[in-house]
């Protein structure tokens, strides 16, 4: 017997409950529209032939009044379709008898009406001029008051009847529904009971199953589903025992080289200088090797990461969470980001690196935190930077001096120059301010890296911000024939920044920007309020910059292939300081239809 029979069959029973409570359901509706039904059948047409008698008498009443103020034509028009309307009542009462008594009520009806008309057709004929009024009084109103009245008696008759009938109706609904919740319980109980018995028996063997899951979940390759049914779940357990059976052979035969692949990996992860953190997808700590240990000193228990010091423990939860959100590796920015670690042999730089562990169906399964140690290489670039700002400190001097003389010769102040000689010294002066640029380069540079960059900011209206900076590289796009625009999306906010700073990011932007676009293409820079800050952006119409390489172009001493000019790689980075210090954001995007788009926000003044 197949599962789907069984299962079925474990329905049978609140089904045949559900058959034998529909019909008692609708055994008790018919009872109950049979007593309706009777109700209507037996006394409604004898209720409506009353009530249609004693209007038509009435109106017969009022058609004799008619002759009694002499209005003998009202009184005939009136009469004779009354007595017709009260003649088919009573023939339709008289073919409706049902109840005990109404027969002589119906039979002493017909008796006074007959007296009645006969009253009322000597009343017609009285001659003009007879006393009808005392006519009227005397013999026609008294049988009037007899038909009313034996109308009325067959009227009471037929509504204590529909009364009795409606109450017996009452009550008889009263107790089907009594019973109908006796039944629906006691169906609902049975049925309950019934099924629940099947159920269960049907599901003994998945316990049995889920039993044995449950040992070999634990480790024990030995359980075993011991299902003797022939159904399908009698057939899953059959196919589990196989396959735990040879998850046992496998066991048997590779344990020995996953410990050994366990031991060497561990070796390997022990052998590196840096501490190694291991995660599994929740982000708890898998594995550490010895450097790491020294550093996490984990306890059994607790999350490892806890005994951490605390600005380390900081930045590897923000790591860990980084890469197990599915945002891919992390890289640090710079040597900004390394930690701090007091060490035995002095402070230790410790700058993190992660590595997201990816399943076969592509979701993060863990990931592997690496603390590279780059204390040494942070020592060697404090000496570079010293070395940069020692040189470019020393050549501002001579330069300076340079600079001079070459000026005092071209004004001819040491005697006329040859056409040749001006030409050189020309030549001269261009590489002497060249100079005098990296010079002023390399001293921001040297001020970024000792923390002391300085701005002192002002309230400046953007507008005015953009109409300097477009003024002062007018002539530069002119000559390479580069149209250059400035655009400010109103309301023109005031920002809080440092005026020669920024016309220095301003002047940075637009010089990358001219020298990148081709002739006859058009340069834009735009200012418009965004979310409680100003966004300035210089949009180019060049080559643009690849996604790949556009977080690189911030970073000191970098030029990509293709770069023009002769820079040195400091221009960007030195204006993402600045606007760092202002307390801004700066970056880099692809312009629509081509070209790149480096865009920074201000503060707007509060």
């Amino acid at each position: 017997m197949t599962l789907r029979v069984k299962l079925l069959l474990a329905l049978a029973p609140l089904a045949l409950v559900l058959a034998a409570l529909g019909g008692i359901s609708v055994r008790a509706m018919m009872r109950l529209g049979e007593q309706s039904q009777l109700i209507l059948r037996d006394n409604y047409r004898s209720v409506l032939a009353a009530q249609g008698m004693k209007e038509a008498i009435g109106r017969i009443d009022s058609a004799a009044l008619f002759l009694v103020v002499d209005r003998r034509d009202l009184a005939l028009s009136q009469s004779g379709p009354s007595e017709e309307k009260f003649e088919a009542e009573l023939r339709a009462q008289e073919a409706n008898i049902t109840e005990p008594g109404e027969a002589e009520a119906t039979d002493a009806l017909r008796l006074v009406w007959t007296e009645y008309r006969a009253e009322l057709r000597r009343f017609k004929e009285l001659p003009v001029g007879a006393d009808t009024r005392a006519a009227y009084f005397s013999r026609l109103l008294p049988a009037f008051s007899r038909v009313k009245e034996t109308s009325d008696r067959v009227l009471y008759i037929n509504q204590d009847a529909m009364v009795l009938k409606s109450d017996r109706a009452r009550r008889t609904a009263q107790r089907s529904t009594g019973f109908m919740i006796a039944a629906t319980v006691a169906a609902f109980l049975i049925g309950l009971l019934a099924s629940g018995a099947l159920t269960a028996r049907l599901l003994r063997p998945l316990g049995v199953l889920s039993q044995a899951v449950r040992r070999i979940g634990e480790g024990d390759l030995l359980a075993r589903a011991n299902v003797t049914a022939v159904d399908e779940i009698g057939q899953l357990a059959r196919e589990f025992n196989v396959m735990v059976a040879r998850l046992g052979e496998y066991r048997r035969s590779s344990l020995g080289e996953l410990l050994q692949a366990q031991q060497s990996a561990q070796a390997t992860i022990d052998s590196l200088p840096d501490p190694v953190v291991v995660l599994d997808a929740q982000g708890a700590v898998l594995n550490v090797n010895s450097a790491a240990e020294n550093i996490l000193r984990p306890m059994p228990g607790i999350d490892a990461l806890t005994g951490a010091p605390p600005e380390l423990r900081a930045t590897l939860e923000k790591v860990r969470a980084h890469v197990l959100s599915g945002k891919g590796p992390y890289y640090p920015r710079g040597y900004e980001e390394a930690v701090a670690f007091p060490g035995p042999d002095g402070v230790r730089h410790l700058l993190p690196r992660a590595t997201p562990v990816y399943s076969e169906q592509g979701g993060v399964q863990g990931a592997t935190l690496v603390l590279q140690d780059v204390t040494r290489v942070m020592r060697f670039d404090e000496l570079k930077n010293d070395l940069v700002a020692t040189v470019a400190h020393e050549f501002r001097t001579p330069l300076t001096s340079l600079r001079m003389a070459v000026h005092l010769c071209l004004e001819e102040a040491a005697g006329p120059l040859t056409e040749k000689q001006n030409e050189l010294l020309h030549a001269a002066r261009e590489d002497c301010e060249r100079l005098q640029s990296i010079v002023d380069d390399l001293l921001d540079l040297s001020r970024i890296q000792s923390g002391r960059v300085e701005v002192s900011p002002v309230p400046l209206h953007a507008k005015t911000l953009v109409d300097a900076a477009v003024a002062e590289q007018r002539a530069s796009a002119d000559a390479v024939f580069v149209k250059l625009v400035g655009t400010v999306v109103e309301p023109s906010l005031p920002v809080l920044a440092d005026p020669e700073r920024i016309s220095l990011v301003l002047s940075n932007l637009l010089e990358n920007a001219i020298r990148y676009t081709p002739p006859r293409g058009q340069i834009e820079l735009r200012s418009e309020p965004e979310g409680g800050r100003v966004r300035f952006s210089v949009t180019d119409q060049g080559p643009g910059i690849p996604r790949e390489q556009q977080q690189r172009v911030f970073e000191k001493f970098v030029r990509l292939p293709g770069a023009k000019g002769e820079g040195i790689g400091l221009g960007l980075y030195i204006s993402r300081e600045i606007v760092l210090a202002h307390g801004g954001e700066m970056g880099v995007e692809e312009a629509p239809g081509g070209g790149s788009r480096f865009w920074f926000m201000l503060p707007v003044v509060s």
